[in-house]
């Protein structure tokens, strides 16, 4: 099972995400953040490479697509909030983001 972040290790693991607009979710122990492509098929493919990841490391966002805006929400079920697995994945989705993103 993963494990739920310490206090004293959030600052550390969230901080840099904030700074590429991941934000905090009110009411819940989660963060999000909204992706916006050029068109549908950029998002889309963007989806499919950020699944892959996701599905390797059976850790799987919420996530709501329209048209060509992903918006996407990382949270640990299992552990009850924030875990290391949701920074790993929201890095590797902000890398994953590639010149047809705004």
């Amino acid at each position: 099972m993963t494990e739920k972040l310490s206090e004293e290790t959030r600052h550390t693991v969230l901080q840099p995400l904030f700074a590429t607009g991941w934000q905090m979710v009110e009411g819940r122990d989660a963060i999000e953040k909204e992706f916006v492509f050029d068109n549908f098929v950029d998002a889309f493919g963007w989806m499919t490479r950020a699944a892959i990841y996701a599905e390797k490391w059976n850790h799987h966002p919420e996530w709501f697509n329209v048209y060509k805006t992903v918006k996407v929400r990382l949270t640990t079920h299992d552990a009850g909030g924030l875990s290391a697995l949701d920074a790993k994945l929201a890095r590797k989705m902000d890398g994953l983001v590639g010149a047809n993103a705004n």
